[in-house]
């Protein structure tokens, strides 16, 4: 698929893609219903990775499809599905590059932003994202951690305090700073058990352990890095059409070399989320469209930078409504 941001002319743009947690059953069925071209997405996704993907999103079990395994994929293939429908709805009523043109991805959304940059292919994008499910979830299963939402204290007060109550080498650290006030920290559990009550203590508005036995964006995850760098090594990219915003550094990635590095780093580095959006609003970005399954990134761009437009483009009529706005 060539650079889809290139093949709609837009300006001050970002295109946000959308990480684990949009998952949901029955995601991209609507594009797949009225888009000839969204449905062979999704049975692309089905050929490349050798089973069913398609039917798992559009009839669950939603246990099956929330299994990191099958939900990075078919993530990554509502987002393309999503991508395919509005190109088919535009035809050729919108060319060329806009100007001031963005892409960001959410965690494993970044594996999309660069599919949709012309920096990775659809098909590796799928091999990769599945092949990242299986080493984050046998590293969960080999050592588990914890994930817990932070709500009601700020990044930089949340990281000092679980620097400071795992000094002893227990883990702890900020895994998602998602957007003021809304952190995820993730570590094991002597750490996070320590950091969960000072966080309390020190005035958070609520801590809550999420439902996962994985602790992403913590070093526990450096066993499934460092395997994963082998697969990316040896996995095509080109340079993207357009910059993306780095999830750990917050920066563009303009070099293969840098988005090797990034994609390796995230597994047990921080999502820099608000510093991401904040990133783009200083570039001049003013429309944010999110496109694929779920309104999660909008919901934090609002958080972030509430004067901004914010676009959903996740079913046929996200389609339609954006695709009137470029012609």
């Amino acid at each position: 698929m060539a650079a889809f941001l290139y093949l709609t002319r837009v300006d001050n743009t970002a295109f946000l893609f959308p990480g684990q947690g949009s998952q949901h059953v029955g995601m991209a069925g609507d594009l797949a219903a009225h888009y000839p071209a969204a449905r062979a997405a999704l049975e692309e996704a089905d050929d490349v990775l050798g089973f069913a993907l398609s039917r798992l999103m559009l009839d669950g079990p939603e246990d099956e499809l929330t299994d990191t395994i099958n939900a990075q994929p078919a993530l990554l293939a509502a987002s393309v599905a999503a991508m395919r429908a509005l190109e088919a709805e535009l035809g050729n009523a919108a060319s060329g590059a806009g100007a001031n043109v963005f892409v960001a991805g959410h965690s494993m959304g970044e594996y999309t932003a660069l599919v949709a940059a012309g920096s990775l292919s659809y098909a590796d994008g799928l091999r990769l994202v599945r092949e990242r499910g299986r080493l984050m979830k046998l590293a969960g299963e080999q050592t588990p951690g914890m994930m817990a939402a932070v709500l009601g204290l700020e990044e930089a007060q949340v990281a000092a305090i679980c620097a400071r109550v795992t000094t002893g080498g227990a883990i702890a650290q900020v895994a998602n700073d998602n957007c003021p006030g809304q952190l995820v920290i993730s570590g094991d559990r002597v750490g996070m058990e320590a950091a969960m009550a000072a966080l309390v203590a020190a005035g958070a508005r609520k801590v809550v352990p999420l439902a996962v036995s994985i602790a992403a964006h913590s070093p526990l995850m450096q066993p499934a890095a460092e395997a994963l760098r082998t697969a990316i090594d040896a996995t095509p990219i080109q340079p993207p059409q357009a910059p993306i915003i780095g999830n750990t550094t917050a920066t563009p990635l303009t070099t293969v070399a840098a988005i090797r590095d990034e994609l390796s780093a995230q597994l047990t580095g921080s999502v820099r989320w608000s510093a991401s959006i904040q990133a783009l609003v200083d570039a001049g970005v003013t429309t944010f469209v999110e496109i694929g399954a779920g309104d999660v990134l909008t919901g934090l761009v609002k958080r972030i930078a509430r004067s901004a437009t914010r676009i959903t483009v996740k079913d046929a009529e996200g389609v339609r409504a954006y695709a009137a706005t470029l012609r």
